[in-house]
């Protein structure tokens, strides 16, 4: 388990709410940032803050020597809404302890888990008074809104920022216990779309069956997007997806989450999902369209017989290599443009893109990674896997950057991470720790 002290800052770094997506918690960005840029002096490192046109950026650097690697650790101090407040079991900044695990919005994702790379780092810069690699760590403050600043500051500071490879621990173990190396990610592509009919809300009695009705509208060109095995109808969508390696699909049979796990997590009767696939390369390696929001017309208590003005929902489509999320934006367009009748009119607003990443596992400093879990959990071969979510910037990275990213997380899954009770267990920021110092000298090794 941290020290009390560790502990305490723990809970101190959870306590900002540093929502990016909302400017009502501006200050606590700010602050939060401040708070960070101070803890990473105290512990030896040359700290500072980036102002963006956006939230801030924190920079920090360990002693740099000649002929050593150079390693960029990627983190993000912001964190999502904490709607519907109502589920939560206690107030979302106001950080509680039970049985070891810590409650609280941006536990695992990701204050938790890049807190404790800071830990990792302060105790090697206390036992040893230097670092095995040239260590540049950036924090930044809208990886939850899509990181739109970041490439830029990337681009202008490409030179000082130039590094062997990237570490970001900002995504699961696949089980309790179970080392874990993520070789890829999906990318993402959004898009909301409102459908208006009527200028104001119509008499569904008296105007019903000659305006038609926006959220009918809407519900059938949803309904359009998948055919009967689940399968995304829009033309070209998977022209260019990339197909499973055969060593993936025989490696993914014999990890510990299955079926009955995935139904514990989720709480749903059952799953299902895109025909021909099991359920971890559908979360994995194959590309969705996933409906995020829907509304239209009246949503109160009893009935209100209206005949809706407008309907609008949000979509996400999850991507992967080799798709182009401006390639499925205008995919989608095209879809909605010719498939809405002209008693309606069309609106969509396209949102943040993030592209699709894999790396090598086997090669390179991805053997490196591997080492150091095997270290960290003596006698256990690490999971390989891909992870279904989205982290835009590691494509940057490898863009702009020229380096490959190594994705170590150690959160858990039934974490709750962008959902109420989100958790972090305690005892993993030793874990965190131990594999930051581990990996460093594996890093410079190899």
């Amino acid at each position: 388990m941290p020290t009390d002290h560790a502990r305490d800052q723990f809970l101190d770094f959870l306590r900002f709410g540093s929502i990016s997506t909302d400017s009502k918690y501006q200050e606590q960005i700010e602050a939060c940032s401040e708070w960070l840029k101070g803890k990473l002096t105290n512990i030896g490192l040359t700290a500072e803050i980036h102002q963006t046109p956006g939230h801030p950026i924190v920079l920090a650097r360990g002693p740099k020597k000649e002929g050593r690697p150079t390693v960029l650790i990627y983190g993000h101090y912001d964190v999502q809404p904490v709607d519907p407040l109502d589920l939560w079991h206690r107030p979302p900044f106001n950080p509680g302890i039970e049985n070891g695990i810590v409650t609280a919005r941006g536990a695992s994702d990701n204050k938790g888990q890049i807190f404790a790379h800071i830990l990792g780092i302060e105790e090697t810069l206390k036992e040893k008074g230097d670092l095995p690699v040239n260590l540049i760590l950036l924090i930044e403050g809208e990886e939850e809104i899509g990181s739109p600043h970041l490439a830029p500051f990337l681009d202008a500071h490409r030179e000082e920022l130039a590094c062997d490879v990237v570490a970001i621990s900002d995504s699961s173990m696949i089980a309790p216990g179970h080392p874990t190396f993520t070789y890829g990610l999906r990318g993402l592509a959004a898009v909301e779309v409102t459908i208006t009919g009527p200028d104001h809300d119509l008499h569904s009695g008296v105007f019903g069956g000659a305006v038609e009705n926006p959220a009918t509208v809407l519900a059938r060109l949803i309904a359009g997007l998948h055919d009967k095995n689940l399968k995304v109808k829009l033309d070209g969508f998977y022209e260019e997806v990339r197909p499973l390696a055969p060593w993936e699909r025989r490696a993914w049979k014999h990890l510990p989450l299955r079926e009955p796990e995935l139904l514990k997590m989720t709480g749903a009767p059952a799953l299902r999902g895109e025909k021909g696939f099991t359920p971890l390369e559908r979360m994995w390696a194959r590309p969705t369209a996933e409906v995020n929001g829907i509304g239209g017309g009246y949503q109160g208590e009893g009935t209100k017989t209206v005949l809706p003005s407008r309907a609008m929902a949000k979509f996400t489509f999850r991507l992967v290599p080799d798709q182009d999320p401006t390639k499925i934006i205008a995919m989608v367009e095209d879809y909605f443009r010719k498939n809405a009748p002209s008693s309606v009119r069309l609106e969509l607003k396209p949102g943040h893109c993030g592209e699709p990443y894999l790396v090598d596992p086997n090669a390179g400093f991805g053997m490196a990674a591997q080492k150091a879990l095997k270290k960290l959990f003596p006698g256990q071969k690490p999971a390989l896997i891909r992870e279904g979510g989205t982290i835009p910037i590691v494509a940057e990275f490898k863009s702009i950057l020229k380096a490959d990213t190594l994705l170590l997380g150690f959160c858990l899954p039934d974490c709750n991470a962008h959902s109420p009770n989100e958790t972090f267990p305690l005892a993993h920021l030793d874990l965190g720790a131990k594999l930051n110092r581990h990996l460093l000298e594996e890093i410079a090794a190899a």
